[in-house]
């Protein structure tokens, strides 16, 4: 925030800068001409006018400090909030990095040597995960699960958007946002149980159908083929009505005249939505997809740690059910090194993907 008195001050440093600017011009024409009266005199204004201007400069520096302490103390309760938070961050997400050496140590927990006590063994952890016979398998199936959700969650989520936010009657639009919200709150024990119900070979409503029209009841659980399609789409119902929220949002903010001119030159509903909704739209969209991207690796633990077994191993275990895995078998470094892994590759393709966002869209996120 910019008080008078600054701005006043900011006015007066422009002008400084210009009449240095002209005063440089007119000593180089001075120095070209060999007139030493006019280079002495130039030189002397010159010298008058930097006095000035580093005079005014620390003046608007002192001011911009004091507007700003004055603002830091009008909303020092404001700021006194973010304590909790910065202090949650820096306990349970900056100094646990500490720990993470023991990827690069050969840590024995039952040793009991502490986190620095294990041997230095560089990248050795890193070795042994990247040429194991199970890497290639646990990529495959977190990209796998990954992109599945990415493709299928995020167009139901803007389709949910929309379709919430041109529905005119309010009752049933309140109505469809609680049943589309209500999901993300159940825990995936919740979600577990409810899809046993209704997909059990022997009483669940889906193989119910299929039996119904001739069909053989499956396990679909334990299918290594129905698996991955019921991990994409329980995670589309459960996630798509929250994820629509941001966009609801966006489409607040878009200038109700531009459909009214739309509707008067006779637009049809799906012509608003792909000349004016959608653009409008386009730069939350990017944002979105670029946060996805870089947590592309995170293919969601707790969902499939509870749905998966050992029947859909081959296609259901990704790289944080194997750290877990490891976690307990008591492979420690390689765990974690497996967890560095991840990391470095999605902020890799975070940069990657805002980098390209940026050049061929002109929106990224920094």
């Amino acid at each position: 925030m910019r008080s008078g008195k600054n701005y006043a001050l900011s006015l007066e440093i422009d002008s400084l800068k210009a009449k240095k600017k002209s005063l440089i011009e007119s000593l180089k024409a001075a120095e070209k001409q060999g007139n030493d009266s006019d280079i002495d005199a130039a030189t002397l204004a010159l010298d008058s006018v930097n006095a000035d201007l580093k005079e005014k400069q620390k003046a608007f520096k002192k001011s911009e400090n004091q507007v700003l302490i004055a603002e830091i103390n009008r909303h020092k309760f404001i700021y006194l909030m973010l304590i909790i938070p910065l202090a949650y961050y820096f306990v349970f997400k900056y100094i646990p990095i500490w720990n993470a050496q023991i990827a690069f140590r050969d840590f024995i927990s039952l040793k009991r040597t502490g986190i620095t006590g294990g041997t230095w063994v560089g990248l050795e952890n890193f070795k042994t995960f990247i040429g194991s016979y199970y890497f290639w398998d646990l990529i495959r199936n977190t990209l796998m699960y990954s992109f599945g959700k990415l493709l299928v969650s995020l167009p139901l989520s803007i389709l949910l958007a929309i379709a919430i936010y041109e529905c005119t009657r309010a009752p049933l639009r309140k109505i469809v946002q609680t049943l589309s919200y209500l999901p993300h709150f159940l825990s995936w024990v919740i979600m577990y149980g409810i899809l046993l119900s209704l997909l059990s070979p022997s009483q669940g409503i889906v193989n119910d159908i299929i039996k119904l029209f001739g069909g053989t009841p499956r396990n679909f659980l334990t299918d290594p083929k129905a698996f991955p399609i019921i991990v994409i789409l329980s995670d589309a119902w459960k996630e798509m009505g929250w994820s629509a929220i941001i966009f609801i949002a966006a489409l607040m903010g878009i200038d109700g005249t531009l459909f009214e001119a739309a509707t008067v030159e006779g637009a049809n509903s799906w012509q608003r939505v792909r000349y004016i909704t959608l653009p409008a739209i386009k730069p939350v969209i990017v944002v979105v997809l670029l946060m996805k991207i870089g947590t592309i690796l995170d293919a969601g633990f707790n969902q499939l740690y509870m749905l998966y077994s050992p029947a859909v191993y081959s296609v259901g275990d990704i790289i944080d059910t194997w750290v877990y895995r490891g976690t307990i078998n008591g492979q420690f470094s390689l765990a974690t090194a497996a967890g560095i892994f991840k990391g470095v590759i999605g902020m890799t393709l975070l940069f990657i993907s805002n980098w390209a966002s940026k050049k061929f869209t002109e929106n990224s996120l920094f």
